[in-house]
């Protein structure tokens, strides 16, 4: 039996995709290898402590900064780009860390968080102790035994000079890490494609918080976009969205049936059975391609860029820029075009279907279990 220690937060700013991959890790590392794992999570707002404790894990709580901290202006201060969504200085975060680490003394500690670097990794990995870092943005130094970087695109060669030398790189989708019922459903929803092409069922979901309520620029853009009546929408908030109410309010006003529905559990079969979904270009990425499900990219933070890029290169998406002023009208012309041209649709599922299979975590919990 191993003992694993994950270093992970959401908030309203972060998100909740890197808690959910981790706990997601965490599952398969228990149920194929009796791994026990842990949680240190800072009670930020929008946190989903709650969330990994109803998943069985216990959780080590990071008291919530006294007073928010500004983001610091780019070139302010030397460390990551996004070093404010720590909440804290990294220091203190590495302190608080070590007093909780050292009574554990795990086999593994896994640390996904853009605000943390090798400096907090050496201050606070415990002796014996081997680090697995996930990242998706191949901007800062880490002092990995293994380095995960599940993104389309993504090469060892990013990380050149960025981790040690014998750092196992595992980049690329085949480790996404992905919940074990998308990889369930992924034969019913290829199967289904291939003979019922068409757009009769649409799935927004814009991440799990969607702070600048961009679900309603979609649902207005969508209440213009020609879509038959018979079209059922569905709408998928996070139990931390802050917009749910108005955009209940605007669901109602479409001529298509639009249901909203907050925390759900049964995410691929709703993708397993939508025919096309608006969604950010985030981890849910690689749950859409598993399904084979042709998407709209809303790229909405600086982050999601590199992958939705590297999405729409590959033809299984097309992402739209929402803050270049003209994202409301590609949006537009995109959902037409899908109306009007079915086969557009099964060839962006085609595509999609084929970069990732949704056993990423079976593969990176061997490899930890192995190491």
């Amino acid at each position: 039996m191993i003992d694993i220690a994950f270093r992970v937060d959401a908030s309203l700013e972060i998100g909740t995709g890197h808690v959910m991959r981790c706990v997601t890790l965490a599952a398969a590392l228990r149920e194929h290898h009796a791994a026990r794992c842990c949680f240190l999570c800072r009670e930020l707002p929008g946190h989903l402590i709650a969330r990994i404790e109803a998943e069985g894990f216990e959780v080590f709580r990071l008291a919530a900064p006294a007073v928010a901290e500004a983001p610091p202006s780019d070139g302010a201060i030397e460390g990551p780009a996004h070093a404010a969504w720590l909440g804290v200085d990294w220091p203190l975060d590495a302190r608080e860390s070590t007093a909780i680490l050292a009574s554990l003394a795990p086999d593994w500690l896994v640390v996904d968080h853009y605000a943390l670097d090798a400096r907090w990794e050496s201050a606070v990995r415990p002796p014996g102790t081997r680090l697995l870092v996930i990242d998706d943005l191949a901007d800062r130094e880490h002092i990995a035994d293994l380095l995960l970087d599940q993104n389309l695109g993504r090469r060892a060669g990013d990380y050149a000079g960025l981790v040690p030398p014998d750092c196992r790189l595992m980049v690329g989708p085949d480790y996404a890490l992905l919940r074990p019922e998308f990889a369930e459903w992924r034969q019913p929803s290829l199967e289904r494609r291939a003979t019922r092409p068409g757009l009769s069922q649409l799935l927004v979901s814009l991440g799990g918080v969607d702070k600048d309520n961009v679900t309603a620029d979609v649902l207005r853009v969508l209440r213009d976009a020609g879509l038959p009546a018979t079209c059922r929408i569905t709408v998928v908030m996070g139990a931390t969205a802050p917009w749910t109410d108005e955009v209940s309010r605007l669901a109602q006003s479409l001529e298509q049936p639009t249901e909203v529905v907050t925390n759900v559990s049964d995410m691929a079969r709703r993708m397993a059975e939508a025919d096309l979904a608006i969604g950010a270009a985030g981890s849910t990425s690689w749950e859409r391609c598993c399904l084979g499900l042709p998407s709209i990219l809303l790229v909405i933070a600086e982050n999601q860029r590199f992958i939705s890029a590297m999405l729409d290169r590959s033809g299984a998406a097309v992402a739209i820029r929402m803050q270049d002023g003209h994202g409301e009208t590609q949006l537009n012309d995109v959902i037409r075009r899908c109306l009007s041209v079915p086969e557009y649709l099964a060839e962006m599922s085609e595509k999609a279907a084929s970069i990732g299979d949704g056993l990423g975590a079976q593969r990176l919990g061997k490899l930890m279990h192995e190491k």
